[in-house]
């Protein structure tokens, strides 16, 4: 018989406090506002600072009902409980037109403003893809914004330990004036992780402005850099090593087919902040930059290389050809690459055996990815050297290009593949693998 002499005993009004919070952690803000109206005990709960360390706000440019409730809820409590904000992300929502741009500058002003003054725990803020270089960009406007961010920035440098503004596509000195804004209370800034891909606008050779450098060499604490190429020179290196080279741990490198990349950096340069920063590890991402001469000038032997992400797509020139790159250029990352990514119209060129005998040299490769015309038995090759412990992959996803309609054959031979080796894929590996048609 159910015991019903203290049913307060069973209430959710002493669930303990941690895990009220647990629980209020899950609900979205208008299930919050809701529960905080049950009780005072609730009311407490949702006051709790650990709720609202963490806060993401999008604004649509074409927003429905929903949306529009969304973003003034998230706008509303930012301010409401900013004092505890330690992460900010704000995102732009296919900003179609100036005025909407205008209201955006508007509304981030005040935010901006607000923040300012009452938090003292900011430690992320991001603000992806402003692409400032858009015609929606009004002049006094784009101005009135960067001034706004500079001064946020600024306020917040003492505090402030990742920010990333990648996609903003900025002239050099603007790019310049935010990242001084880091270090413009001590002439020093102790940021460990900036992403500024694709921050500056396209074609900009970065990499030999003064300007740039000099307030590169402000940052003294850097774990994690990601940026483009064009940005990247001996100078830029030696900053490194001479300012972050006790913490320097990532360096994401993206060499985009549009930026310049013709500058000659050297392999002693390299050599240098490597041998002064030990945990460093190199991450590159190209984009449409196939040819082998020019990878050859950027991925010199001295760097420690731990992934590579090559991508034409789906472009193909006739000037290309890969496997000079899988011969020649990566197997000299044998010792230390672990994640490799291929996205590459191959059509004019079979790649199984260099592939396959790229992979069996890096001893420590772990993740691979290939989308590239390839016959099916490169993957009975591949899974019968895993099995036999001839690499050590634990991640496999195949896209096999095909210039057929029909590719019924091809998804039989790789079921049948799939059934030879189950019981290493089920155990082993994260496994995903398809034919793709390209006609």
């Amino acid at each position: 018989m159910e015991d019903d002499s203290e049913p307060e005993q069973r209430s959710w009004a002493y669930l303990p406090d941690v895990c009220l919070r647990h629980v209020f952690h899950w609900l979205d803000d208008r299930d919050r506002s809701r529960a905080a109206l049950v009780c005072k005990k609730w009311s407490c709960a949702m006051h709790s600072g650990s709720l609202w360390r963490c806060r993401t706000i999008t604004f649509y440019g074409q927003p429905s009902r929903a949306r529009t409730l969304e973003f003034q809820s998230a706008l509303w409590y930012t301010k409401k409980f900013g004092k505890y904000l330690k992460h900010l992300e704000i995102k732009l929502s296919n900003p179609y037109n100036t005025p909407f741009i205008k209201k955006f500058q508007v509304i981030m002003r005040g935010l901006l403003s607000h923040l300012g003054k009452c938090n003292s725990h900011l430690v992320s803020l991001s603000i992806k893809y402003l692409e400032l270089d858009c015609l929606i960009w009004k002049n006094v406007v784009r101005a009135q914004f960067i001034k706004n961010l500079a001064a946020f920035l600024k306020r917040m440098s003492h505090q402030l330990d990742y920010l990333n503004l990648k996609g903003a596509r900025i002239t050099l000195e603007e790019g310049c004036e935010l990242l001084n804004s880091l270090s413009s209370l001590t002439n020093r800034s102790f940021i460990s992780e900036i992403n500024i891909e694709d921050f500056f606008s396209l074609h900009l050779s970065v990499y030999s402005s003064a300007l740039f450098h000099q307030t590169m060499s402000k940052f003294h604490r850097l774990t994690t850099l990601t940026f483009n190429y064009n940005c990247m020179s001996d100078e830029l290196l030696d900053i490194l090593r001479e300012h972050s080279s006790h913490s320097l741990c990532t360096l994401n490198i993206k060499c985009h087919i549009h930026d310049p990349h013709g500058q000659v950096v050297s392999g002693m340069s390299w050599a240098n902040l490597a041998k002064r920063a030990p945990k460093l590890n190199v991450n590159f991402f190209f984009e449409r930059v196939m040819k082998h001469d020019h990878l050859a000038r950027i991925l010199l032997v001295e760097i420690p290389v731990r992934s590579i992400s090559i991508r034409s797509c789906y472009f193909s020139d006739p000037d290309w050809t890969m496997r000079p790159t899988l011969t020649n250029l990566l197997p000299a990352y044998w010792h230390g690459l672990q994640k490799l990514t291929l996205e590459l119209n191959n059509d004019r060129e079979l790649l199984d055996s260099e592939l396959l005998h790229l992979i069996l040299s890096c001893k420590r490769l772990l993740f691979l990815k290939v989308w590239a015309f390839l016959s099916i038995s490169f993957m009975e090759r591949l899974l019968q050297n895993r099995a036999e412990r001839k690499c050590i992959l634990t991640t496999i996803k195949v896209r096999i290009y095909t210039v057929q309609d029909d590719s019924t054959e091809e998804e039989r031979l790789l079921a049948d593949i799939y059934r030879k080796f189950k019981y290493l894929i089920d155990s082993e590996l994260n496994y995903f693998v398809i034919t793709y048609p390209m006609v």
